[in-house]
């Protein structure tokens, strides 16, 4: 015991070698990018919570749910949870008294073959005996330097990364449901478009032709025109595959595999972005699932730290038991009852070597928890802003290509008109529609990735789920 001091001053130093530093998580103040490029959010707005809602949009409000509540990723994620909190009760439950009952019987039949036979009262060499025995041995390691603590500390630090990385999937998934179903708006958008120029190159195949027949235009004319009608059936074709599978992975998403395709109404339309609500830098520290899924990774990191500091200092176990045993045999029986109080302290000696070269481990794991805490943060960042950014930006192009659809389409009616009354010639029409087609395609492309773009930064800032609410076992399953 004279060496317990000494064994203590190595541990308090041992600590100080093993200091955690603070992680740095500056942030610029603001963000680059002017606020709410269509004004700022009204009085009410939805927060960052629910942001589907924001959208107004019954079919993107279901399908999240559903997936939500259905989707593989998102029970997955449950079960994780579930697991965590069966492993940080099973954690402190080894502090607790451990201890289990026993019983044991055992008959013999002894008979003597040669030799001297024994046989006198209380004695005898041959004959059955019996032996039926009860225990209950009790250990309980009692804390006296704070395992328990630490123990709790690296627990809980290992079920909030597990609760973080729950809602962090189910934030993914869905933005995933979100980005999709606009996806799948934009081709419906893009199908109706390619019918629609297939009515009109149809149109001007009619039209061609017959004036080639009154011999008022050249063949060649109905031949070009009946080009362009085939590239655009072809294209038609192309999108129905391509809105079939974009409905298939919608289902998918929201655990209804087996339905058909058709069960998801996709409008061929897209509405204008939703604002966004004032934001901080500093609000993606407490507002990211993945940020703090991390700070907690470097608090369990911690406290597992802790924890092998204080694997150098004594172990005391209290180890209380009681018993009962009967033995009968030829000539006597005794009936025997036991009562154990006692205890052991545990010294490490020549394992010290082994537990410093843990506890550098484990600080090499604290530190890397540290930097990979800085590095999600910084990403945090750069992932909000640059979504903000672009989405500025995408906000002035459909702005931009809106007001030039406007003009191009009034530039093609007037060419369509003049060429049905024979007042323009072919080239001048095709290129009028060319023109109208290419800004309306890209003022789609535009307006679909826009909305695509909301849905980023809405991830980006940490939407998608209650910052503040810790789900039950009940709602995480």
């Amino acid at each position: 015991m004279r060496s317990v001091p000494a064994v203590l001053l190595a541990c308090l130093a041992l600590g100080a070698c093993a200091h955690v530093r603070s992680a740095d998580t500056r942030l610029p103040t603001a963000y680059e990018a002017s606020e709410a490029p269509y004004g700022a959010p009204p009085v009410g707005a939805i927060g960052l919570d629910r942001w589907w809602l924001a959208f107004n949009d019954a079919e993107l409000t279901g399908l999240i749910d559903q997936a939500l509540a259905a989707n593989p990723d998102a029970k997955s994620a449950a079960a994780r949870l579930r697991e965590a909190r069966a492993t940080r009760e099973e954690s402190f439950e080894k502090y607790l008294p451990q201890g289990d009952a026993s019983g044991s019987s055992r008959r013999t039949k002894t008979k003597q073959l040669a030799g001297t036979v024994i046989n006198f009262p209380g004695f005898s060499s041959s004959g059955v005996s019996k032996v039926d025995a009860a225990n209950f041995n009790v250990s309980w390691e009692v804390d006296v330097f704070g395992r328990f603590f630490a123990t709790q500390k690296a627990a809980r630090g290992d079920l909030a990364a597990a609760r973080f990385n729950y809602e962090g999937a189910r934030a993914s998934l869905a933005a995933n449901v979100a980005d999709t179903y606009f996806q799948a708006r934009g081709l419906a958008i893009q199908l109706e478009d390619a019918r629609e120029t297939s009515r009109i190159e149809r149109s001007l195949f009619d039209t061609a032709s017959k004036r080639a027949d009154l011999g008022l235009a050249a063949r060649l004319d109905a031949d070009r025109v009946a080009g362009d009608l085939a590239q655009a059936e072809a294209l038609a074709a192309g999108l129905e595959g391509q809105l079939q599978v974009q409905r298939r992975t919608l289902l998918i998403l929201a655990g209804r595999i087996v339905e058909p395709t058709s069960n998801i109404a996709v409008e061929p339309s897209v509405d204008r972005p939703p604002p966004l609500p004032a934001a901080l830098p500093s609000d993606l520290l407490k507002r990211r699932p993945d940020v703090r899924e991390a700070e907690a990774r470097v608090a369990a990191a911690t406290g597992r730290s802790d924890l092998d500091i204080l694997a150098f200092l004594p172990t005391l176990n209290f180890t209380p038991g009681l018993g009962w045993q009967k033995s009968s045999q030829p000539g006597f029986s005794t009936t025997a009852q036991t009562y154990v109080t006692g205890g052991a302290v545990t010294l490490p000696i020549l394992s010290i070597p082994r537990l410093i070269s843990e506890m550098r481990a484990q600080n090499a794991r604290t530190e890397q928890a540290v930097i990979a805490y800085e590095k999600t943060v910084q990403t945090a960042f750069a992932e909000s802003e640059s979504a903000m950014v672009q989405l500025e930006a995408d906000r002035k192009r459909v702005a931009l290509l809106g007001d030039g659809y406007a003009r191009a389409q009034r530039g093609y009616n007037s060419a369509k008109l003049g060429y049905d009354r024979g007042l323009t010639d072919l080239q001048t029409t095709l290129g009028a529609e060319q023109s109208f087609r290419a800004t309306r395609s890209q003022l789609t492309a535009a307006q679909v990735q826009a909305l695509r773009r909301t849905v980023q930064a809405y991830k980006a800032l940490g939407g998608g789920w209650p910052a503040e609410q810790f789900p039950s076992d009940k709602q995480a399953r």
